[in-house]
């Protein structure tokens, strides 16, 4: 008897489950990351108040549990390509230089800050791990090219109203734990903005510079080693039963 294509397909559908299986996230990991953010969130919102939520790092705390929970490539792969770089070089390269005695960009200063609990300052080493946790969920679930512009306009919108909505360089608040100058749009520095051009020519640097020296490379590499438009095809098949 000649077999049709719905019979082909209908045939195939075992492997294609077992294909997509191998992508999956564990539940121990779901639950230890999730309880994790259960304690983060409220601390830090007590302790920093909501606007450290606009971070970009704290932003891809949030698009990481969504992605584990959904197994979502786009959600995981919009996490990785916006802060594994930036992590991996001026986060852990400035806490590294922190250690031996050198000022790099002053960007974890508030580690060393003893007005803040070792617990508190514990919690945010998720800056050293999570990079690595993007790459485990990124090589699970596969690189979604998405992310690309997705990251790059949640990015745009958390500086532009960072930069015209929230206390700059040196503002005294009245919770003095609360940030100043969220995502940098005023220069690396908490107590005064940058000097080397306008203030909106510096902000304009940020909207081109994040993007093309940051964002674009990382995609490119994540596409290279983890895109995987079979699989992606494949789930979009499933998915539409066909």
């Amino acid at each position: 008897m000649k077999k049709t294509a719905t019979d082909t397909a209908r045939n195939l559908r075992p492997e294609r489950h077992a294909m997509l299986r191998t992508g999956r996230i564990s539940l121990p990991l779901k639950l230890v990351f999730t309880a994790f953010m259960a304690v983060l969130v409220p601390l830090y919102w007590t302790n920093y108040g909501p606007t450290n939520f606009l971070y970009f790092c704290d932003l891809a705390l949030f698009f990481t549990l969504i992605a584990v929970w959904l197994e979502s490539g786009l959600f995981a792969s919009m996490a990785a390509v916006g802060i594994i770089l930036p992590q991996l070089v001026l986060w852990c390269g400035d806490f590294a230089a922190h250690l031996i005695g050198i000022k790099f960009t002053g960007m974890t200063d508030y580690m060393f800050d003893p007005h803040r609990s070792l617990f508190l300052r514990g919690l945010s080493f998720f800056h050293g791990w999570l990079p690595f946790l993007l790459l485990f969920l990124v090589a699970r679930l596969g690189y979604d090219r998405r992310a690309l512009f997705a990251w790059t306009g949640v990015a745009w919108s958390a500086m532009l109203f960072s930069y015209f909505f929230l206390p700059g360089p040196g503002t005294k608040l009245a919770n003095p734990l609360a940030p100043v100058n969220v995502d940098y749009v005023h220069g690396f520095s908490d107590t005064v903005a940058q000097a080397w051009m306008p203030g909106w020519a510096w902000l304009v640097f940020l909207l081109l510079a994040l993007p093309a020296l940051v964002v674009f490379p990382t995609h490119l590499l994540l596409q290279k080693i983890w895109g995987k438009p079979v699989a992606n095809q494949l789930a979009w098949s499933l998915s539409s039963g066909r």
